[in-house]
């Protein structure tokens, strides 16, 4: 399936990171969390992808096109016949990547709308957000959808906690401390949604609507939404504290979201 990923907000709340480039674009790593996002994507064989670009969505585009210089070792012949010859190669030569812009100001359920055209007559597509990684079984996710019959299929995760966890012994010593617990009671939309083309018979021909209003809020109405329960890792990056959260697990070595090898 082909995967739409929204990446044209404005990231207001990580504005340390945003005023200089869109949220998508911020590092893990050393790699934008889009490219992690993408790498989940294709480790699932899903490798086709419809970037929906606004808030500074040129240097996404930069990104990708020079994406040989970013990924690779290069040696640069000078001169009259001058050229560049790069080295090694990279797990992604067989991406496909659209890049197209929806609008510096459009809100999500315009955004989708905008790229129904790059679908080709695809019946299903997977649509998620350009700020949220997680060990998502995305086979699962399509399984659950294709099972229920739904228009839209949300992936469902437990929010990430807002304090540390303790596990105290019985004189008081903390024995375990999880700096962001995947503990709280209820679920939240994660993102990592599948989609029937139907759901572009729920987005208005208008970019003021958000996704999230409207055209769920009636799919949920008709019994059309449904969810795939995900238990496992989830995490957004939203703040200055996400974003430094998600790289020192990626610094550990252990991130959980990295499923590829």
């Amino acid at each position: 399936m082909k995967v739409v990923i929204l990446c044209g907000g404005k990231g207001t709340r990580l504005r340390e990171e945003t005023e200089y480039r869109p949220k998508p674009m911020v590092p893990i790593g050393g790699r934008p969390i889009l490219w992690h996002i993408m790498k989940t994507y294709a480790q699932h064989g899903h490798k086709d992808f419809i970037i929906c670009l606004g808030y500074k969505g040129d240097m996404i585009k930069d990104y990708f096109r020079n994406y040989q210089w970013h990924t690779c070792d290069v040696t640069l012949t000078l001169g009259k016949k001058s050229g560049a010859k790069f080295h090694d190669g990279h797990g992604e030569e067989d991406w496909n990547v659209t890049l197209a812009d929806t609008g510096e100001n459009s809100m999500t359920a315009y955004r989708i709308k905008l790229i129904e055209k790059y679908l080709g007559a695809d019946k299903n597509f997977l649509l998620t957000y350009g700020d949220g990684v997680g060990d998502i079984d995305i086979g699962a996710s399509i399984k659950r959808h294709k099972a229920d019959g739904n228009i839209c299929t949300l992936t469902a995760v437990r929010p990430p906690g807002r304090f540390g966890e303790l596990s105290l012994s019985p004189d008081g010593v903390v024995q375990t401390f999880n700096e962001k617990p995947q503990t709280e009671d209820g679920y939240i939309n994660g993102g990592y949604m599948v989609c029937t083309r139907e759901i572009f018979r729920y987005l208005p021909n208008d970019p003021g609507v958000m996704l999230e209003q409207e055209p769920l809020k009636s799919l949920a109405t008709e019994g059309r939404l449904g969810a795939y329960r995900h238990q496992g890792f989830w995490q957004p990056m939203d703040t200055a504290q996400e974003y430094s959260l998600l790289n020192k697990l990626w610094e550990s070595g252990s991130a959980p979201w990295k499923i590829w090898p």
